[in-house]
């Protein structure tokens, strides 16, 4: 069965894009289109990666990561950010509400898909 990857972003583009990727390559995807959505699904449901966008409207993808990690049934499920901000504060600003990594968009398709074995553990990193 196929590791499961919860995707938040407002753009339904951008959801569309990273589930027909995904799902070509194993991942089970649901969407969320803003946090409060993504919290609600990450406490009905089980993940094993989320992929989160920062600008959102109803609830920021740092809002969305501080919730996850302050909750100890969430706080294990790596997450990365994947943002049009990528200025340094910017990443300081997701690494330090939870997320594992940050990416800015756009993103190529072998790095999205690298971010998903990685962080799932469906592959090992090096090093």
């Amino acid at each position: 069965m196929g590791k499961k990857i919860l995707v938040i972003d407002d753009s339904s583009t951008v959801r569309s894009y990273y589930r027909k990727l995904l799902e070509a390559n194993g991942f089970i995807v649901t969407e969320a289109l803003n946090a409060y959505e993504g919290i609600e699904k990450a406490l009905e449901e089980e993940f094993d990666l989320y992929l989160v966008d920062i600008n959102m409207p109803k609830g920021t993808g740092v809002d969305f990561l501080r919730e996850v990690r302050s909750n100890p049934e969430l706080v294990a499920v790596p997450a990365a950010v994947i943002s049009a901000e990528r200025e340094e504060k910017d990443v300081e600003l997701s690494l330090s509400a939870g997320a594992n990594v940050h990416f800015a968009k756009p993103l190529k398709p072998e790095t999205l898909l690298e971010i998903g074995r990685i962080l799932t553990g469906e592959v090992a990193t090096s090093g």
